[in-house]
């Protein structure tokens, strides 16, 4: 987007040079005393202005000091000043109002002194003095535009962060709450219904009788639901990652799973939304590896891009396309974060077998 923007400024710089060198040219051309020389002066101090937004100054001193030269030679009529003019004007907007002032005092006495008869001159050069005025004047009013377009710029940023400041700071609070519930009201009755479940199989073997498998069966998911309710906890409460996905990687392998990690690109500090969701992503697709892959092979691509990062989780696992499963919570909560974001997923069955996440995250500057 900066590149862009940055060719079409050049562009439109090259063609101002153009038409203001075209303008004084034909105006030249209209003078029998004009040479080629004069010609050669009048084109060079026009096209220096293509250069104005990288060096404003040297753009004045140099369309300046040709274009007097050009009017001492040939004494011409005042639109031979429209390139100066364009200079200050030019210089004037990017913050050197005394220079472009006194460019047009240099070029005013340069064309007072060519002037053929005195007080036609002295006409001219106030009305090319009242231009050069102009030009110092409108260059200051375009300054002080783009400082309030800036700084309108600068508010509007500044109250969007505001807004997203409170909108975080009202979620994790509501995450709290939902946090607090679930722990005072499912925590307790899971840990009472397991309590009863382990009571029941210890008695059981105490008095030598065969345990019901529906009762090993309650105790098991009783054991299972307060794990995954701990986890869903410990995610409530948490409202940053609590690492990378390099240490995801680690510890899935620690777990058992095997895992493969190929990072490429530029890496380097991401945005929080971004580096969160990323995190999220990679967490969630190797849990639903480890969960429904089987004995299968993961791997973990992250792309640095040069305006998005891609995240790839594929496994060699189970999955077909003729049975795709169905969206679950994780999958739809990925989907949410990165849809947030303005970003892309792809989540389905590979067509050679297993299951591949595929995210693209939009990147800004951190």
């Amino acid at each position: 987007m900066n590149a862009d923007r940055g060719t079409v400024e050049r562009l439109a710089d090259v063609a101002l040079a153009v038409v203001v060198g075209a303008i004084a040219v034909s105006a030249a051309l209209l003078d029998e005393d004009t040479t080629s020389v004069d010609l050669a002066l009048i084109a060079a101090g026009s096209l220096a202005l293509a250069a104005y937004r990288r060096a404003p100054r040297a753009v004045l001193a140099v369309t300046t000091a040709l274009l007097a030269a050009h009017v001492l030679h040939a004494r011409p009529g005042p639109v031979s000043a429209l390139p100066v003019l364009a200079a200050v004007h030019s210089a004037a907007q990017a913050g050197y109002r005394g220079a472009g002032a006194g460019a047009g005092a240099v070029f005013l006495g340069a064309f007072l002194m060519a002037g053929p008869v005195p007080q036609d001159s002295v006409e001219r050069t106030a009305l090319l003095a009242g231009w050069f005025l102009c030009a110092v004047v409108t260059g200051l009013a375009g300054r002080n535009w783009q400082a309030y377009l800036r700084q309108t710029e600068q508010r509007a940023l500044e109250a969007e962060r505001t807004r997203e400041e409170a909108a975080l700071r009202r979620a994790g609070e509501e995450r709290l709450r939902i946090a607090r519930e679930l722990h005072d009201s499912l925590t307790h009755s899971i840990s009472i219904v397991k309590l009863q479940a382990g009571v029941a199989v210890h008695l059981a073997r105490k008095r030598g009788e065969e345990i019901p498998p529906a009762l090993l069966a309650i105790q098991e998911a009783g054991g299972e639901a307060m794990r995954e309710l701990r986890a869903t906890l410990e995610v409530l409460r948490t409202d940053e990652p609590t690492g990378t996905p390099a240490l995801l990687v680690e510890r899935a392998r620690a777990a058992g799973l095997a895992v493969d990690l190929t990072v490429t690109g530029h890496e380097r500090p991401l945005r929080t939304t971004v580096d969160r969701a990323a995190y999220r992503i990679v967490q969630e697709a190797l849990t639903n590896a480890a969960r429904h892959a089987g004995p299968a092979k993961v791997t973990v691509r992250l792309d640095y891009g040069a305006e998005e990062l891609t995240i790839r989780v594929d496994d060699d696992g189970s999955a077909e396309p003729s049975r795709p499963p169905t969206e679950g919570i994780g999958l739809t909560g990925m989907r949410e974060r990165v849809t947030a974001l303005g970003g892309t997923l792809h989540a389905a069955p590979r067509a050679e077998g297993g299951f591949s996440v595929r995210a693209g995250l939009p990147l800004e500057q951190a």
